[in-house]
């Protein structure tokens, strides 16, 4: 029998998304990333969105831990507060060495251990967030600009609410059953940087955070290994869970945009929950779902422009 794909039409924000036409060859891209999914021992979920409108989902339906996407969140509701506040992004922060916590990914700590206090700006704080995913930064923002609870709050004001945000990244590192604690579906997800894309305000704290995430060093064996040398932007924001009781890896994720050269868009949210297989195999999932995705829009692009 051959597979029908639910198709919805959604509204979201005061902004219309249309399904990706339901042809052949969009079912063939459902069919292509389920395909990569199912080879793997892992919940896969994915969503796209092309140039803001078209909108297709995989496994869209589970809550997937979010790991460190979340600090992309967390730098959209830091912005915030400074730009209600009249604050600058070079506004600076004191921290103590007892900030700096030992047993926890962390570039800061490794270059101010042994410090007693350092003072950093939040646009250096957000930097090693964003481009390293550092912890300590992370939770050096929650505890003195907006909290977790500030942070989901800030979020679901902006209409996303197929997410949550509870805890710091101390919190996780404690007890990793928290990790699942701070969880969003991949729509919700892509449509976040959507938001970030069209409906922020076009000023210098979306500007710096878009650079930002466009000179991520993390996982660059995810989203960005199919897209080098091909002339694209990326800016996203990489996740990595530790593995949990039962050996499984919690979480493997990216999450961003992609401008390709002809001016052609799109947003993108993988995330691979409870993978038993190696962080590499994980990541290779994340990979391969890029590619298909970024050689199916060149495909309908080169089609459209043709007709």
């Amino acid at each position: 029998m051959r597979k029908i794909f639910r198709i919805a039409i959604l509204l979201w924000g005061g902004i219309f998304l249309q399904p990706i036409a339901a042809t052949a060859q969009q079912v063939s891209l459902e069919e292509q990333i389920q395909h990569i999914a199912n080879q793997r021992k892992a919940e896969v979920g994915v969503a796209v969105i092309r140039n803001g409108t078209d909108t297709i989902t995989v496994n869209n339906e589970c809550r997937y831990p979010m790991m460190s996407v979340f600090k992309f969140h967390q730098a959209l509701a830091v912005t915030d507060y400074l730009r209600r506040n009249n604050r600058s992004l070079d506004s600076l922060i004191t921290i103590g060495n007892e900030e700096l916590k030992p047993d926890t990914y962390s570039p800061l700590r490794d270059k101010y251990a042994g410090n007693e206090t350092v003072s950093l700006s939040v646009a250096e704080l957000l930097t090693y967030t964003l481009q390293l995913s550092d912890n300590n930064a992370c939770d050096i923002l929650f505890h003195r600009l907006v909290s977790p609870q500030e942070t989901d709050r800030y979020i679901r004001s902006l209409g996303v609410t197929d997410f949550s945000i509870r805890m710091t990244e101390d919190e996780m590192h404690q007890d990793l059953s928290h990790c699942y604690e701070n969880w969003t579906t991949p729509l919700a997800a892509a449509r976040l940087f959507e938001i970030f894309l069209n409906r922020l305000p076009a000023d210098g704290y979306r500007a710096f955070v878009r650079q930002t995430l466009v000179t991520c060093q993390t996982g660059k064996d995810r989203l960005f290994r199919p897209l080098e040398n091909t002339g694209a932007i990326i800016g996203h924001k990489t996740g990595t869970g530790d593995r949990n009781p039962r050996g499984q890896i919690i979480g493997i994720n990216d999450a961003g945009f992609v401008v390709l050269p002809n001016g052609q868009r799109y947003t993108i949210a993988v995330f691979v929950k409870d993978s038993e297989e190696t962080p590499e195999a994980t990541a290779q999932i994340i990979a391969d779902i890029s590619e298909t995705v970024y050689r199916y829009i060149q495909q309908i692009t080169l089609q459209n422009e043709t007709k």
